[in-house]
């Protein structure tokens, strides 16, 4: 007896943070709204109305969270400089993150879908998939009911896609947002797939979506007829065999109910660039406050860890980072911050910096505290302090 054909879903939140902003603020239904930056909350006035900040009045080095669809329309996009953004739409409104309000919905929406559906891959704040291959019911109906059991706990839409594999599911659940249910059989895949620029796939970023463009390799299903062995030419083996399967829809991964994070971090991008030499105290004080966040992570969470890394960007946007492995796991900021100093040691710090971020790694369940034992009382020593 054959196995049934496996129904993966992907279900992703529409414009999630904004979506909860529209929550609180109704009245900026159907305007363009982004996410971002810093403090520049909603004003009320005497009479119950609200002031809004404007895309045109940001100054600093912000960057997008992320945008309503109206927005997007305009050419604001997630990861966009606030600054950039402005000159596309000015008369965008500007909301700060509430990632408080982000969470408790994230949890409302996923703790829904459980009703639904047992088995489900929790792959961040706003989406995860879902294995339906056991589940009783037709297909469309089931991804219908997961949307409404979402709307109702939650006031939000979401998309979904189903499909045979994770990776097509991917894909389809962002054809036809917002509100979107896409649901494929490989069968389809010549028809919806294939026409998609390559970078639809998710594993394929903007430095192979290049490579693939100087081969004349530009839609998903050009990458599907390509030469192996020229993608093994400029590739690599491993990597070109890769590119084929997913070409071609190929993916076994199953659904992992694990939620084991493999790491987490922590970073800030500056209002304005920075230099080790003569911004060295207000890079101490930022390096020191990372740390400390990223250890107070790492302790709520209930791990310790043994990689700590460091990221930087630099005024040319080219991205460093370093890493360590410590002889003991630890959750303390001043362990932390001892072993991100030693990283930027290996950086050559001539020039001036947009962004800098910590990060804990290897992760492993911290054991019971030993009795009266301090935590985070370690020298805090400045940056660049015996370097």
């Amino acid at each position: 007896m054959h196995a049934p054909e496996r129904r993966i879903a992907h279900l992703d939140m529409d414009a999630f943070y904004a979506s909860v902003e529209l929550l609180r603020y109704p009245e900026l239904r159907g305007l363009p709204l982004v996410i971002g930056g810093g403090a520049h909350q909603p004003v009320s006035a005497a009479d119950g109305s609200r002031r809004f900040a404007r895309l045109r009045d940001y100054v600093g080095r912000g960057v997008i969270t992320t945008a309503t669809y109206e927005a997007r329309a305009l050419g604001a996009g997630s990861g966009m400089g606030l600054m950039k953004a402005a000159r596309l739409a000015p008369e965008a409104i500007l909301l700060p993150v509430n990632f408080d309000a982000y969470r408790h919905c994230s949890r409302l929406f996923k703790a829904a879908v459980a009703g639904v559906a047992a088995t489900i891959e929790d792959r961040g704040i706003d989406e995860i998939y879902i294995d339906l291959t056991d589940e009783p019911g037709e297909t469309r109906a089931l991804a219908t009911r997961i949307k409404q059991a979402v709307k109702d706990a939650t006031g939000l839409s979401c998309s979904i896609g189903v499909t045979p594999n994770k990776l097509l599911s991917k894909i389809c659940s962002d054809l036809d947002k917002p509100d979107g249910l896409t649901i494929l059989g490989m069968d389809g895949l010549a028809e919806r797939i294939w026409p998609l620029p390559v970078r639809k796939i998710n594993g394929i970023g903007p430095k192979a979506t290049a490579k693939l463009a100087a081969l004349e390799i530009h839609t998903i299903g050009e990458l599907a007829g390509a030469d192996p062995v020229l993608l093994q030419e400029h590739f690599g083996r491993t990597y070109a065999l890769w590119l084929k399967d997913a070409a071609h829809g190929v993916d076994a991964r199953a659904i992992a109910t694990s939620s084991e994070p493999q790491s987490i971090s922590r970073e800030t991008t500056f209002e304005r660039d920075l230099h080790a030499r003569g911004d060295r105290a207000a890079l101490s004080a930022i390096l020191m406050e990372l740390c400390a966040q990223l250890a107070a992570d790492v302790r709520r969470k209930g791990y310790a860890s043994r990689g700590i890394g460091v990221k930087l960007r630099f005024d040319d946007f080219q991205i460093v980072t370093r890493n360590l492995t410590l002889a003991e796991p630890t959750d303390d900021a001043a362990a932390i911050l001892r072993a991100a100093r030693e990283c930027l040691k290996r950086v050559p710090l001539e020039r001036r910096l947009r962004l800098l971020g910590v990060r804990a790694s290897a992760l492993s369940p911290r054991l019971p505290e030993a009795a009266g034992a301090p935590r985070g009382q370690g020298e805090l020593l400045l940056w660049g302090e015996g370097a």
